[in-house]
């Protein structure tokens, strides 16, 4: 049964105790104002509404603890405990021009176990609530950062987690976060049902797919949700919200050293992508380079820069959209599709 944010329970809890409505407003402009983390500290309510709310919900705005925190130059890597005593981590990216990007996580662990994921070593634990996944933003909020975009490319499918879409009603609503839908980004290795659903909920989310082999076979020895939801399958969903919300779709795509860095495969993705909804115009490769100083189920070697720059301008000369992505946190194993939470480790220090 899916649990009611925080903030809704807070509503009722209002309404419960036959408390104005407005109390409902000062408390979120409080947060997301005022940037206060506890209850005690919301003085514009009286003491008795503060001390009831302390009973109903304990002392702390948050539910989740910051436990580690890692930094490397533009890089911040924070390690939480949810319920359960379990792990997550978050990243924090500051790009010189000031703007501020998060990667957060959606599940403690991921049980689709891609062979070159660190995350799918874990296995799931659990799905995070909504406010387990919206409180790694408000803890950076009420630190004072600015939340100029939001990724779900942390720990976990995102898609495979329903609370996801009562995370981003929070994230919107402009009592909350406030945040803008374009100014999220979903990454998804290809659940089609979800997919569908984002498509007609949320049609401004930014939504990446996780291809990393254009061959089918290939891909599902690589990823084995690809048996489940076929390749093409696929990417006849990705056609569909193309033309349905006029929107980009990102392709993420890892290169693994001898694996599927070849041409063979830069030709193949360039095949797959001009078959699709106006010849793929709408699609947009991001090359990401592996690193393998990371647990992850099978080993990789690193891709040589030749190998990176000649896969770039195969895609680049037949007119596919393409970036090679910059690498952040690498030394703190915050790079994409690294944050992996050492528990034993953790447990022991």
């Amino acid at each position: 049964m899916q649990q009611k944010n925080k903030y809704a329970r807070i509503q009722e809890f209002l309404n419960q105790n036959n408390f104005p409505n407005f109390r409902m407003n000062q408390i979120t402009n409080a947060i997301f104002q005022g940037r206060i983390n506890n209850f005690t500290d919301i003085t514009v309510l009286p003491k008795i509404l503060r001390e009831l709310l302390i009973k109903e919900f304990g002392e702390s705005i948050l539910t989740i603890e910051a436990l580690k925190v890692q930094h490397s130059e533009q890089v911040t890597k924070v390690l939480f405990e949810i319920s359960g005593d379990e792990k997550i981590e978050t990243v924090n990216m500051k790009y010189k021009a000031g703007w501020e990007s998060f990667c957060i996580s959606s599940q403690c662990g991921c049980n689709f176990g891609c062979k070159f994921c660190a995350t799918g070593d874990i296995g799931l634990k659990r799905n995070l609530t909504s406010d387990e996944i919206t409180d790694q933003i408000l803890y950076f909020l009420l630190k004072g950062h600015s939340i100029d975009s939001v990724s779900f490319m942390g720990m976990g499918e995102a898609l495979a987690n329903v609370q996801i879409f009562d995370a981003l009603n929070v994230l919107t609503n402009p009592e909350l976060f406030a945040l803008s839908p374009r100014r999220l980004s979903i990454s998804t290795i290809g659940i089609i049902p979800s997919i569908k659903r984002l498509t007609q909920n949320y049609p401004q989310v930014n939504l990446t797919f996780s291809l990393h082999s254009p061959f089918n076979d290939q891909r599902s020895k690589l990823m084995p949700i690809n048996d489940r939801y076929p390749l093409l399958d696929v990417m006849d969903t990705l056609d569909e919200h193309i033309r349905l919300t006029s929107r980009k779709v990102y392709i993420a795509y890892v290169l693994l050293a001898g694996v599927n860095d070849s041409i063979e495969h830069a030709k193949e993705i360039v095949n797959l992508l001009k078959s699709r909804y106006k010849k793929g115009n709408l699609y947009h490769v991001n090359i990401i380079r592996y690193n393998p100083t990371f647990s992850s189920p099978m080993r990789f070697d690193e891709v040589g820069e030749n190998r990176v720059e000649n896969f770039y301008k195969e895609l680049k000369a037949a007119g596919i959209n393409v970036t090679i992505r910059s690498q952040f946190g690498i030394d703190i194993d915050a790079a994409c599709g690294q944050l992996y939470g050492n528990y034993q480790k953790t447990i022991n220090e």
